[in-house]
């Protein structure tokens, strides 16, 4: 017998990555970063006598990568607004009002503001 419980409702959808996976993905794309820089500077070298305007746009790489990954790695863990709210509403209950208490039918006379004096009656 399940208990049915009239408490709020969570989707495990929406619910974050956890924070060992995201430092492990931060590793990874630093460390697959750092081997194409490290391909870069060898291409640089061997291709520096060959085909020199590729080993300047190789050195450019390898000079520009470790900041580009740096940042990368350091950009802390994004928000996801794609993901569904985590809450989910519930039923909704009708809102009590002053004159809930009273039948459909009747109606609840409106008394003066605080303050205000009674409108006054003109008898002619």
């Amino acid at each position: 017998m399940r208990k049915q419980s009239s408490g709020e409702t969570f989707r495990i959808t929406g619910a974050r990555q956890g924070l060992s996976e995201d430092v492990r993905g931060r590793q990874r794309r630093y460390v697959i970063s750092m081997a194409v820089r490290t391909v870069a500077v060898v291409l640089t070298v061997v291709l520096w006598n060959i085909e020199r305007p590729v080993a300047i746009a190789t050195l450019v790489l390898g000079l520009a990568l470790p900041y580009i990954a740096v940042v990368i790695a350091n950009a802390g863990r994004e928000n996801a607004p794609s993901l569904p709210k985590t809450f989910v509403a519930g039923p909704t209950r009708p809102m009590l009002t002053p004159g809930a208490s009273h039948a459909p039918s009747e109606s609840v006379p409106e008394r003066p503001a605080a303050g205000a004096s009674a409108p006054e009656h003109d008898p002619s």
